[in-house]
């Protein structure tokens, strides 16, 4: 029986319309299956010690293809030869590193140290290296922000428009509704958002998807347990982290020695987002750094509660898989 010319061809716009609708509903920024995201590292290491955590999480994610570190707040060059030493020690040369914006310092650089024992070399700068990157992969790269925005403040100032072509930007940064400390005190001004907030409300302005991991989400200490185990796990990996521990710990302003894993949790959701839901929220940034919600379309993604849980087992499970 011959099929009518005229009902093959209405079948045949019925599977194009169909294929084109299952296509639309797939959530376009998911990587492709068992191909790892681009990504970029721009951090202020070696004040707290979360960000060598966060570091050490991402180099160990297959999930994740670090195309370069840049150094953020400072005295980046000295940080830059922080970087240099550890990735020598864990074997990851091949992971470019970039300096960037240097600016006053008020706090302590506790591992100042562990960056001294590195011989000083020359590095590229960070604005252009930054910008190089997303040029070459236009619309594919992560940029996660773990530190003072300084670099992401003079990169859009120098090319909006190449900034632009950023797939999205992770950071931790800003205080929703709770300050530092236990849950219940009151939003106040978070550190790396403090240090530059016209840079935060340069960010949110970009038209660049941001996805903001604030103090409400952020503030997971790394139990006495999970500390033992990483500290005595015995690789090159953990023993920087361990070298980089306890100079934090002897030298830190407020004499810590339980670490909170800010940075980690922002690195964390950006090859992991199951650990948090995001809500879409407009924040407005004032002149000392709060970052306060308000009325009006959305700027950003927030995660107001991640699973503290779920993160500290991935964090345990990448950096010392034997003890998971």
């Amino acid at each position: 029986m011959r099929f009518p010319v005229r009902l093959l061809f209405v079948c045949v716009l019925v599977q194009i319309a169909v294929f084109a609708s299952c296509a639309q509903s797939q959530p376009a920024a998911l990587p492709s299956a068992g191909k790892p995201q681009l990504v970029l590292l721009d951090t202020d290491i070696g004040d707290d010690i979360d960000d060598a955590f966060a570091l050490s999480l991402l180099i160990k994610s297959p999930e994740v293809k670090l195309l370069g570190i840049t150094t953020a707040y400072g005295d980046t060059e000295l940080r830059a030869r922080l970087l240099d030493r550890y990735l020598t020690a864990v074997g990851r040369t091949d992971i470019p590193i970039a300096v960037g914006v240097h600016t006053a310092q008020t706090n302590i650089f506790t591992q100042a140290t562990y960056a001294r024992r590195q011989p000083d070399r020359k590095y590229p700068d960070g604005i252009d290296f930054l910008l190089g990157q997303i040029r070459l992969h236009p619309g594919e790269i992560t940029l996660i922000a773990i530190g003072p925005l300084n670099n992401i403040h003079a990169a859009i100032d120098k090319d909006p428009a190449a900034f632009r072509k950023l797939k999205r930007v992770v950071i931790m940064g800003g205080s929703v509704h709770r300050g530092y400390g236990l849950t219940g005190t009151p939003p106040q001004v978070e550190w790396n958002t403090g240090r530059d907030p016209a840079g935060m409300r340069a960010l949110l302005a970009s038209g660049v998807p941001v996805f903001v991991m604030p103090l409400d989400s952020t503030q997971i200490s790394l139990p006495q347990a999970d500390q033992d185990q990483i500290f005595s796990y015995g690789s090159p990996m953990t023993d920087q982290l361990t070298l980089l521990y306890y100079q934090w710990r002897a030298l830190n302003d407020w004499h810590g020695a339980s670490p909170t894993l800010f940075d980690p949790v922002a690195a964390a959701y950006a090859f992991k987002p199951d650990i948090c839901t995001m809500q879409s929220i407009r924040l407005d940034v004032d002149d000392k750094g709060m970052t306060v919600p308000v009325g009006g379309a959305p700027n950003a993604q927030v995660c107001l509660k991640s699973d503290e849980k779920g993160f500290l087992e991935l964090l345990g499970g990448r950096i010392a898989p034997s003890a998971h």
